[in-house]
């Protein structure tokens, strides 16, 4: 039985005064017990809240890391190891900001994975298609050649030590989301790929759905047999919001 999970993706918001405000009330929430609970602050901000939810049953991760994984000349980077001295323990890898807006192609992310997962971090690969794939009839096209990148170069068995987030890019921060049947139709295609390769790697893996998840709609998403929690965009950042979805995946 997966373990269901929940991260929440802060993405560039923040500052001391409210990152603060938000661990104050992340310290008040009562969490399900039966849940994984993460957040990923901005890099600037994870000390402040590694020491602010010390003690708290929650995970920190970072939202990016430098495909090198030890400390070195690279100037503006943060190296793996740098986040696992920090407290980290997972990091995104390839979430469609970093593809769309920064340019990341798969080769510097199969890079970027493997460098997180050498130094014990858990890679959060992000995958998903745009709206005019989607409505081009290539969902399941472009999830599986994203993922496929990984497989080929790094072995499916990568994702033993890893999670899988399927988040449309149509869905991210626009409001519109998913049907939960047409995400679980996605998340069903991504565990049977996987499974062609190795099955007991697919049945373990957990799959988090991404793109406008709020308390509204949690239960039903996470109801669906190959949803296995979400990555929580802008929600993430109202505690009692996210609470109440960590409380959904409980359920």
């Amino acid at each position: 039985m997966r373990r269901p999970m929940v991260a929440g993706n802060w993405k560039m918001h923040g500052t001391r005064t409210s990152v603060a405000e938000l661990i104050d009330g992340l310290r008040r929430l009562d969490l399900p017990s039966d849940v994984d609970v993460a957040v990923f602050p901005p890099c600037l901000h994870i000390n402040q809240v590694i020491d602010g939810l010390k003690g708290q049953p929650i995970s920190i991760g970072a939202q990016n890391s430098a495909v090198e994984s030890m400390q070195g000349a690279l100037t503006g980077e943060v190296a793996p190891s740098q986040l696992v001295d920090a407290g980290c323990s997972l990091v995104l890898v390839g979430h469609s900001e970093r593809r769309q807006i920064m340019g990341e192609q798969d080769g510097m992310l199969i890079r970027k994975f493997a460098a997180a997962q050498a130094c014990g971090l858990i890679p959060v690969l992000c995958i998903g298609e745009t709206l005019e794939q989607r409505e081009a009839g290539k969902t399941l096209e472009v999830v599986g050649r994203q993922l496929d990148s990984v497989i080929e170069e790094l072995g499916v068995g990568v994702f033993a030590k890893a999670v899988i987030a399927y988040e449309p890019v149509w869905a991210i921060g626009t409001g519109l989301t998913a049907s939960p049947q047409q995400a679980q139709d996605v998340h069903a295609a991504i565990r049977a790929q996987l499974a062609e390769k190795n099955s007991e790697v697919a049945q373990g893996v957990r799959l988090l759905y991404g793109g406008s998840v709020k308390a509204a709609n949690a239960v039903e998403l996470f109801g669906m047999p190959d949803i296995d929690g979400g990555l929580i965009g802008g929600a993430s950042l109202n505690a009692d919001e996210f609470g109440a979805i960590c409380r959904a995946a409980g359920n």
